[in-house]
């Protein structure tokens, strides 16, 4: 069953409980600053780890010492849904024990 998107409101509603996170196009994201290319890497590691639980995934950038995380929902013709948002709130959650900014 696909999951429905979110209206504009919604989206806008959510993000401002999410510092940090903004709407780039039709994705969320968000980017982290970390202390170094090993912390960055473990935090790739843990966010795959919560996206396997959640059976949905993320696009990853991966750089020395950063991280960006953007995300939609393939089954809401690529929208934004209630699934990305809690996506994002989990990797929040963990991004604070991984020293992440």
């Amino acid at each position: 069953m696909p999951t429905e998107p979110l209206s504009q409101k919604e989206i806008e509603d959510r993000l401002r409980e999410l510092p940090g996170w903004s709407l780039e196009g039709d994705r969320i994201a968000r980017a982290y600053r970390l202390a170094n290319h090993f912390a960055a890497t473990a935090m790739v590691v843990h966010i795959a780890q919560i996206q396997d639980e959640l059976n949905h995934h993320s696009d990853l950038t991966l750089g020395y010492n950063t991280l960006s995380l953007s995300v939609n929902s393939h089954d809401a013709g690529g929208a934004v849904t209630e699934k990305d948002f809690e996506l994002a709130q989990r990797v929040e959650g963990i991004a604070a024990g991984h020293g992440a900014a």
